[in-house]
């Protein structure tokens, strides 16, 4: 193709490759037509100041780029230099640096990564097929997709734009990777939907399914019966069940149905915990570009059933009590589950700001967690991040793809207390977030959704009042063990207390009735076992949460085994 061509009228969204050696642009190019053809319109430009002036004609054209990959050494520039451009014309396109075999190393590809200049890197195609290169290229095309309305929704919700109720199920469908779409009811679509369904009268929210079914303000588990979805467990005794579909949880559950035990899990709201509204872990071993906590719970859940494992939504938690040889989960509804043995991985619930101003507007512009399912209706507004830790500089980072401004507030003295460095270095490399330290929030106000914030700054007491869109709340979390009985012990924070600390003296807690102590991840009542964040002492990282969810399952292997 010829570099500076002007927009066609074709509307499929833009692969741009810029290089300035004809020879290797014209290979690259025939990988990307050969391979996206037929779905994204692939365009070249030979030089940064080409590239620059195409992406300024796209972007007045309304037309959508998906991705721009750049060569790494270029005359006059590097594609570093130009990819740290892309966002200033198109927000949420992806960035590749293109380099050769031996270039992967220089400090500057890696400081790229961690100020958020570009997305990934990738060696240069050098056959045909390259399916490494495709890979990491698919790979990058996926995610934008999942950033964008799917184009099959299997459930469209009709509600009112700052309805509490509404932003729940936003949330919930976006955490269980369900492809939905919102529409507002005020709006023409919104109103068309509901007449075509004759629920023009109905109580908001609708939902719409794809084949048809109305319901009207359903409940989640309502919802989540509708679309097939199993919420209630068996009437037998299963081997094990796992409370929590976390990274602990999901963990426990493949390597519990992979290795031969009846697995059921019990999850109340949507696959990956906390984790699985983290926009990006970067830290996740096996994924040199980060994975969205979507995507590991997506294929954690996956690969829990493929090997069996039973997941049943909707279920809390609300007792456990020993019944013989048996450990029964009471849950919401008053059913129950039994079985064998119990891994508690139930994970972490946000912390509130507890703010009386600021609860009466959760869900309508106060937002806890959540970021990833509501940073699109973010787009240009003023929007606050309160938290110092990595999952607040991860929903940052997130919704400055979005929002026009990001202005996180923090407690402390410096984000370097309590996040991690890379994170760091990215928000001080991202323009349009604003970090305010030795602040916090001490009210707000608005009509019907959030319109201002009241924030003190800490050293010297001045309050002032900002006006904005909505506030993301990722201020710690607490464990969620209030459900258990007392024969789980739990320290003064409520997290359950397991193996060793659990020994007073050496010797096991008074009511043990085992002449064995407790094992590694073993609670106070024998056959129940803690695994992630809400066990006492365990490091707060995906990694390790999916190492004590597989631990557990060893340790369930040894108590059933009567060990």
């Amino acid at each position: 193709m010829t570099a500076g061509l002007s927009v066609q009228a074709d509307d499929a969204p833009v692969l741009l490759l810029v290089d300035d050696d004809p020879r290797r642009r014209e290979f690259v190019e025939g990988e990307l037509s050969r391979r996206y053809g037929a779905d994204y319109q692939v365009r070249c430009a030979e030089s940064a100041s080409d590239a620059l002036r195409v992406l300024g004609a796209l972007r007045d054209d309304g037309r959508s780029v998906a991705l721009v990959l750049a060569g790494y050494r270029m005359a006059g520039t590097t594609g570093i230099e130009l990819l740290g451009r892309v966002r200033d014309f198109h927000r949420t396109a992806k960035r590749v640096l293109l380099v050769d075999w031996g270039e992967r190393t220089p400090a500057p590809i890696v400081q790229a990564i961690g100020l958020g200049r570009i997305d990934a890197y990738v060696v240069r195609p050098t056959t045909v097929p390259d399916e490494p290169f495709h890979r990491a290229v698919t790979e990058l095309l996926e995610e934008l997709a999942r950033s964008r309305p799917p184009g099959f929704q299997v459930v469209r919700v009709v509600g009112e734009s700052w309805s509490a109720r509404s932003h729940e199920l936003r949330d919930l469908l976006s955490r269980n990777v369900v492809p939905s779409g919102f529409y507002p009811a005020d709006s023409d679509q919104g109103r068309a939907l509901l007449d075509q369904a004759g629920a023009g009268t109905a109580t908001l929210p609708v939902i719409i399914l794809f084949n048809g079914r109305v319901l009207e303000n359903p409940s989640n588990v309502e919802v989540a019966e509708a679309l097939g979805i199993q919420t209630r467990a068996g009437p037998g005794l299963y081997d094990v069940a796992v409370i929590g579909a976390g990274p602990a949880g999901l963990a426990a559950a493949v390597y519990g149905a992979s290795e031969g035990l009846s697995t059921v899990v019990l999850e109340p709201e949507a696959i990956g915990g906390q984790a699985g509204t983290s926009s990006r872990i970067r830290n996740y071993l096996g994924f040199p570009n980060g994975v969205s906590g979507e995507d590991l719970a997506v294929r954690a859940y996956t690969q829990a059933w493929n090997f069996g494992a039973e997941y049943v939504y909707g279920s809390a938690a609300t007792g456990l009590r020993a019944d013989g040889e048996a450990r029964v989960v009471a849950v919401a509804g008053g059913s129950e589950v039994r079985s064998r043995a119990v891994v508690i991985a139930a994970g972490m619930s946000y912390r509130r700001l507890g703010i009386p101003a600021l609860e009466a507007l959760a869900g309508v512009g106060v937002f806890y967690g959540a970021a990833t399912a509501e940073a699109k209706a973010m787009k240009d507004q003023e929007v606050f991040v309160v938290g110092g830790a990595n999952s607040a500089g991860q929903a940052a980072v997130h919704l400055a793809g979005y929002a026009a401004r990001v202005t996180m507030l923090v407690r402390g003295r410096s984000l370097a207390d309590s996040m991690s460095e890379y994170l760091v270095t990215q928000i001080a490399g991202t323009p349009n977030i604003t970090v305010r330290t030795e602040v916090e929030v001490v009210g707000g106000a608005g009509t019907g959704r959030l319109e201002s914030l009241t924030i003190t700054d800490r050293a010297s007491g001045a309050t002032q009042t900002a006006a904005a869109a909505a506030v993301f709340v990722l201020i710690g979390a607490e464990p969620r063990t209030r459900w258990l009985p007392d024969d789980v012990v739990r320290d003064r924070w409520g997290y359950v207390v397991t193996g060793a600390d659990l020994l007073d003296g050496g010797r096991p807690p008074g009511r043990w009735p085992l002449p064995r102590p407790p094992m590694l991840l073993e609670s106070s009542l024998p056959g129940v076992f803690a695994a992630g964040d809400i066990r006492r002492g365990s490091v707060k990282r995906v990694a390790s949460a999916v190492g004590e969810g597989s631990i557990a399952i060893r340790l369930v292997h040894d108590y059933l085994r009567g060990a």
